[in-house]
């Protein structure tokens, strides 16, 4: 039985650094599981389209397609425009049956990798002293993402022994410059900044220019094509490819000799 085709679909964007780094996780993924087919794909600016991926799998002779959000803010599924795709998809393609999995989400193994690259940044900039911390994020997410940053931005707070408040790059909450001027009227002068992107897209790039211009000491590097973020990646499609099994329960028929028979069950 040939396993589900995984797909990482990202939003895509006009900075290179996004499509590089779907590919390194994509080469990555092939080398670290090579039975599994794997795929990157974007809804907008970069190629392959989703529609253009579903197109070489079909070709591949593949049936199932399980599909992985990188979606570092939000974490539960439910993206609109992600499950009209697939409908539509679905009737596009009728050899090929999809199972749309959560996205990453703000995932505590994430915040180690932030963890490292904010240290790398403190070390370039040659930084000493630290007694503030900002969780920057693209956005505040779904509700369930929105809670789980916020409790990433405690655990960090709590680990470090310092304050740290969340910013996002979008309107759905306080910006950087904002944290980072809460932080000045508690007196914290010396304040760096944690980078919760996956690639130094427009957004990240944004924030982290507003926050070196309103005095933040470091920021970090984005997370990147980090070990901890392939294996997030399969274990999202490891729990969506259970939806593509089918367990069908031969039915029992009666022998003439009512002997009992044994029946086997196939996924």
């Amino acid at each position: 039985m040939t396993a589900p085709a995984l797909v990482m679909v990202t939003t895509g964007s006009s900075d290179p650094s996004v499509g590089r780094l779907a590919h390194e996780l994509r080469e990555g993924l092939r080398t670290l599981r090579p039975e599994i087919p794997a795929y990157c794909a974007f809804l907008q600016h970069n190629p392959p389209s989703l529609t253009q991926v579903f197109e070489q799998i079909a070709a591949s002779g593949a049936q199932d397609v399980a599909l992985v959000p990188m979606q570092v803010t939000h974490a539960t599924q439910g993206s609109a425009p992600l499950e009209e795709i697939t409908k539509r998809a679905q009737a596009r393609f009728p050899n090929l049956r999809f199972a749309l999995g959560r996205p990453l989400g703000p995932e505590l193994n994430l915040l180690t990798i932030l963890d490292q690259r904010l240290r790398s940044a403190l070390s370039q900039a040659r930084c000493l002293e630290l007694d503030g911390l900002v969780l920057s994020a693209p956005c505040a997410g779904d509700v369930r993402g929105s809670a789980l940053l916020a409790r990433r931005a405690r655990q960090w707070s709590t680990h470090h022994h310092l304050p740290c408040l969340t910013a996002v790059a979008d309107d759905s909450g306080p910006s950087v410059a904002q944290a980072i001027m809460g932080l000045r009227t508690q007196g914290r002068r010396h304040i760096a900044v944690g980078s919760f992107f996956l690639a130094a897209d427009e957004d990240y790039q944004a924030q982290s220019d507003l926050a070196y211009r309103f005095g933040a000491v470091a920021v970090s590097e984005p997370i990147g094509a980090a070990r901890e973020v392939m294996d997030l990646v399969l274990a999202r499609y490891a729990f969506a490819a259970m939806d593509l099994l089918d367990f069908d329960i031969a039915e029992e028929v009666p022998q003439e000799d009512d002997a009992p028979q044994l029946h086997v069950i196939s996924a």
